[in-house]
């Protein structure tokens, strides 16, 4: 995919080494969100985020009538790791998000600052940063057949919506931006130990030649790119894609294979309920189903490298205290080995459909 001269990364990771966010201090969050013309009463939440940094800011609103809990009285404020997108780049998520909501579809939009933009940077450090509106609602573990089916609606919706116009900036989810890539990064970085190291490569290099001739012909297009239960907030009126932060241009089936990618009994059902909903709304192509396995081989590699890429963070090496141990590879390549026994069933045609 070629990149324009704006700076738009290339890499999954971004081009740059990866930068802290040690000057985000609460007086430089609260500041961030008053840029918008808003006034703050000084409470501000961390949330759970490890690539970004995204805060809840409670908002000084003086209406007696609004719940002191009340969406509206919060914003959620997002700042976006340097070096990982470029503003190009964020700006076709936030784009994304507009003409979703445009289309009525349940997404959650950026707010827009006094210039009319979605996206700022704190004065400081430049660090990007963007405001979005609090979204109630709850994460589901687990989905019931109607709510596969509702899934199935929502997303071909979307889909419909992502094709109409194509992403300039944003990555390729291909085999090599999220393998290839990934796997040098990974085998350079001297991380794998020096036992397991021939066994990572080798298992790796074979699963990544088996898939690509799977990718051949698949139409590319805007997608969400990271669609499972913990990006869906479930609601009164159903529920809501939340965190764009991943959007690419990709094969659809990526964003059904993390909600319904199961092979065993249970997963083949919601399969079948998922794309029964997705056909109320829009074709699906059966031939893809056989990408879901390779699309998993390439998010077993990505989040390694996305782990490795991050280590020097403080905030990854106490969420991975186990990354780089022996017992780490050495299940890596054991998933790895597993992957490449079922991406060459789907090369023969043996995928459930």
């Amino acid at each position: 995919m070629e990149q324009d001269a704006g700076g738009d990364s290339s890499s999954a990771w971004g081009d740059e080494e990866t930068q802290f966010f040690f000057e985000l201090t609460p007086d430089r969050i609260l500041a961030a969100v008053e840029s918008a013309g808003v006034k703050c009463t000084g409470r501000c939440l961390q949330l759970n985020s490890l690539e970004n940094r995204v805060y809840e800011v409670e908002l000084d609103i003086d209406d007696d009538k609004l719940p002191s809990r009340a969406p509206e009285r919060f914003r959620i404020v997002k700042f976006y790791r340097p070096g990982r997108w470029s503003r190009q780049q964020i700006n076709e998520e936030h784009q994304f998000l507009i003409d979703l909501n445009s289309a009525e579809l349940p997404v959650i939009v950026p707010g827009f600052f006094k210039d009319g933009s979605t996206l700022q940077e704190t004065p400081e450090s430049g660090i990007l940063f963007s405001m979005f509106p609090k979204q109630g609602g709850r994460l589901k573990d687990e989905l019931n057949d109607q709510e596969v089916e509702q899934l199935g609606r929502l997303l071909a919706r979307v889909h419909n919506i992502g094709e109409t116009k194509k992403l300039e900036h944003r990555l390729l989810l291909d085999v090599e931006t999220y393998g290839w890539q990934n796997l040098d990064y990974i085998l350079d970085s001297e991380i794998v130990p020096e036992a397991l190291f021939d066994s990572y490569e080798q298992t790796a290099v074979q699963a990544l030649e088996n898939m690509e001739p799977l990718f051949e012909g698949v139409p590319y297009q805007r997608i969400h790119g990271d669609c499972h239960c913990g990006n869906i907030l479930w609601g009164s009126n159903g529920p809501f894609l939340v965190d764009f932060d991943d959007c690419v241009s990709g094969p659809c089936v990526q964003d059904f294979w993390l909600l319904v990618g199961a092979d065993d009994e249970v997963g083949l059902k919601q399969r079948e309920k998922f794309i029964t909903g997705y056909e109320q709304m829009r074709p699906f192509d059966w031939s893809t189903i056989r990408l879901i396995e390779p699309l998993r081989t390439l998010r077993y590699i990505h989040f390694t490298a996305w782990i490795a890429k991050r280590w020097d963070d403080p905030a990854f090496s106490n969420a991975f205290p186990d990354f780089g141990s022996p017992r780490y590879w050495q299940e890596a390549v054991s998933d790895l080995r597993e992957q490449c026994a079922k991406i060459q069933e789907a090369q023969w045609g043996g995928v459930n459909y």
